[in-house]
């Protein structure tokens, strides 16, 4: 939708709306982007303000927040009845604004319209800013079934926004008319992109196409809320290990988590949950074969089983509903549709950057199979995999990720992340007592941002690390609050997520490289948030295609030697991690990059390929086998995400025929790298200052292709990303 009704400001690494803005300034050379006036942007948001009507709601969280930071999200007064009370009184009052602006009887001005559009809905933006949480971070029987009942209410109240008549005709007269008019760039961007979405979204339909996208937009908010709470379900499952020779080969803090897995479902011995970072130490390290096939056979079959939470025909219906909206609209398929406000443009360039890589990983993937086979003695299975990895990476490098795992107890990652930040872009993080503000959930740890020269107050940051019922797997970031100047400039309020299994009491939390690296990952989009400069809110939202980008880049400094010397110290011991296992470590950079390739690249070929089909297919099983037959998928590995739990894909449309975009953005990501790396110092501080002011800080105000050119001197270079993977380049 061009302005979705909820202006959700999140980020999830499954599958939801990305919203990015901050709150430090943009330097000089930022690809055309230049601050406007704050004068006249108060004048606009005077204006604006004066269209929409005086509201008093009366849900209790519809109220604006209160407490420190300029007001805090309302955590420990939210309930599933008092959420949806406030979602359907937020609508009315949305919807009232939306009136006030459609109706005005002066003539349209940026102002009075597209400004006014900016401010509308505040009191459901912070209803929205919670439901979220409450239907990804704690989630159960009485969210979800608020979730089923206020999803298609929500949606069809955007829809509602984007088929007003008179409102469009508005937009439309100032975007033809922005040159005509003496807009400036930034209004004249933002006027054109509304115009464009509401286009993209179905304004210019008749009242009977309206009518019927309408209902297909409703259908598929069924259907994604019904898909997640399936996935949920399933994964809210487990693999109990009989006794303890089937721990046999785990590091202790895996068994320890197994354990304590166990103790908090109240059963005896151990249990291996089946969320991801639960499962892979698993594959990766458990002795006993037999067991290794069941927690994989578990984990790849969620959603799969022919049961109350199988989600193939939920996702056949998706398909077929995606496929008819996109030709409603004029397009030939959902990917072509999706695909429209992107960097790629067009399925084509994706599947062209994609087949690119996509032969040499298969070819380092034999390779990888051949070496494991030597040590196994057998033909290598999927459940095999990551076993047999380990092997060879102890043989072929003397490296065995146990070694590893000591030096990355969790608060040093975290802390780690801090000074990385600190170090490039000059926040501070201090933990605050869980007194500052409310949380939603007992284990959450907060932190005030700050700019280290200045003194001033950025935001505060909230940290829910842990697994539990109702949470949704993997690893994501939000925001419940963003940066913008035409909204007061308040602190910004974000968020990390992680699904990590809880040690016992007293037991240290040691995560794998691959988490360290997800950790760094996702507070990389945070310190987007952070950094940004956005006047009007709707530019937080930025390519799908380019919002991994910054994210990706921050993975790199996990293994830079300020990061390794400064905090991955043994949890024991207290020492560095030693230059000869770091030296491993690097010799073994490419290790497994087969693997790691193949299992992406498959999941977003699939993606593209589903979402380009001619006719939606109707059995999504066979869909997926013959879609992998067609790649030569190799049979040892599988999809990192299959259809049937594919949450980024078919939770919402926000990853549909887009789950290239990580490989488009580590392009970019690794072209960034070698550039810090060739100046001699990973954190050279102009390098670091350029890409805060030219990359993060601007949002979408300006090209995103334009502002790489701007920070990098020319287009990302392809090679840059075969050589970090280890691939040939030529």
């Amino acid at each position: 939708m061009p302005m979705p009704l909820p202006r959700r400001q999140v980020l999830i690494g499954g599958a939801s709306l990305m919203a990015l803005a901050g709150c430090a300034s943009a330097g000089a050379g930022s690809a055309g982007f230049t601050a406007p006036d704050p004068a006249a942007v108060a004048g606009e948001a005077r204006i604006a303000r004066a269209v929409l009507p005086a509201q008093t709601p009366r849900a209790e969280l519809l109220q604006p927040w209160t407490g420190p930071y300029e007001g805090v999200p309302p955590w420990n007064a939210m309930t599933a009845p008092k959420l949806k009370a406030a979602i359907l009184e937020g609508i009315e009052l949305n919807r009232a604004d939306i009136n006030a602006i459609a109706s005005n009887p002066e003539a349209p001005t940026f102002a009075n319209t597209i400004v006014a559009m900016e401010l509308a809905g505040q009191p459901l933006d912070r209803a929205v800013n919670l439901y979220g949480v409450a239907t990804s971070n704690i989630g159960g029987e009485a969210y979800d079934a608020m979730d089923t009942e206020v999803s298609p209410l929500l949606s069809a109240a955007g829809d509602e926004i984007t088929f007003n008549a008179p409102l469009f005709q508005r937009i439309k007269t100032i975007a033809d008319n922005a040159d005509r008019d003496g807009l400036n760039a930034q209004q004249k961007r933002l006027a054109e992109r509304s115009r464009d979405a509401f286009i993209r979204s179905g304004a210019n339909l008749d009242a009977a196409g309206k009518a019927e996208l309408g209902r297909i937009n409703t259908a598929l908010s069924n259907a994604f809320t019904a898909f997640g709470q399936k996935v949920v379900a399933d994964e809210n499952t487990w693999t109990v290990i009989p006794n303890e020779a089937g721990l046999a080969g785990l590091p202790d803090s895996n068994k320890a988590a197994a354990r304590a897995a166990a103790a908090s479902r109240n059963l005896e011995g151990a249990v291996i949950v089946n969320t991801r970072s639960s499962v892979d130490p698993f594959l990766t390290f458990a002795d006993d074969r037999a067991l290794r096939e069941q927690v994989w056979r578990k984990f790849v079959n969620r959603g799969d089983n022919g049961d109350r939470n199988d989600t193939n025909a939920t996702i056949a219906e998706i398909v077929r509903l995606r496929d008819q909206r996109a030709k409603l609209l004029g397009y030939r398929n959902h990917a072509e549709w999706r695909m429209q406000d992107t960097m790629a443009k067009t399925p084509a360039a994706a599947q062209s950057l994609m087949n690119r890589v996509w032969e040499p990983a298969k070819a380092r993937v034999a390779e990888e199979v051949a070496d494991m086979k030597a040590i196994a003695g057998f033909d290598i299975e999927p459940w095999d995999y990551l076993y047999f990895a380990e092997k060879v990476r102890k043989d072929k490098y003397d490296l065995d990720q146990n070694q590893l795992k000591p030096y990355f107890e969790l608060g040093a990652v975290r802390n780690a992340s801090f000074y990385m930040a600190e170090r490039l872009y000059g926040f501070v993080f201090t933990p605050k007592p869980q007194s500052t503000a409310p949380v939603f959930e007992g284990d959450v740890k907060l932190y005030e941002v700050t700019d280290k020269a200045s003194g001033r107050l950025i935001g505060l940051y909230y940290a829910d690390d842990f697994a539990r019922a109702g949470k949704r797997s993997g690893a994501w970031m939000t925001t419940y609050r963003s940066f913008s100047t035409l909204d007061g400039s308040k602190p910004v309020l974000a968020s990390n997520n992680n699904n990590f299994v809880k040690p016992g009491a007293g037991e240290p939390l040691l995560i794998s490289l691959d988490d360290a690296e997800t950790l760094f990952h996702e507070f990389g989009h945070a310190l987007h948030y952070l950094s940004s400069l956005v006047t009007y809110p709707s530019y937080g939202n930025t390519p799908r295609d380019f919002v991994e980008y910054p994210s990706q880049v921050h993975e790199h400094w996990v293994l830079s030697r300020p990061i390794l010397d400064g905090f991955m110290k043994h949890y024991q011991t207290g020492e560095a991690m030693p230059q000869a296992l770091v030296d491993k470590v690097q010799a073994s950079a490419t290790f497994n990059q087969g693997y790691a390739t193949v299992s992406y690249l498959s999941s977003a070929m699939v993606d593209m390929d589903l979402h380009t089909q001619a006719t939606p297919p109707t059995d999504v099983d066979a869909f997926e086998k013959a879609s992998l037959a067609r790649l030569g998928m190799p049979h040892e590995i599988v999809m990192r995400h299959r259809l049937p739990q594919f949450n980024h894909l078919f939770t919402s449309d926000a990853y549909s025929a887009g789950y290239y975009s990580y490989l488009w953005s580590e392009v970019m990501d690794a072209d960034t790298w070698a550039y810090f790396e060739a100046s001699g110092d990973v954190f050279d501080p102009d390098i670091g200052g350029r890409f805060k002011s030219i990359i993060l800080a601007p949002g979408n105000t300006t090209d995103r292709g334009d502002a790489y050119r701007a920070f990098r001197g020319r287009d990302p270079d392809v090679a840059a990303l075969l050589r970090v993977r280890g691939f040939p380049v030529s």
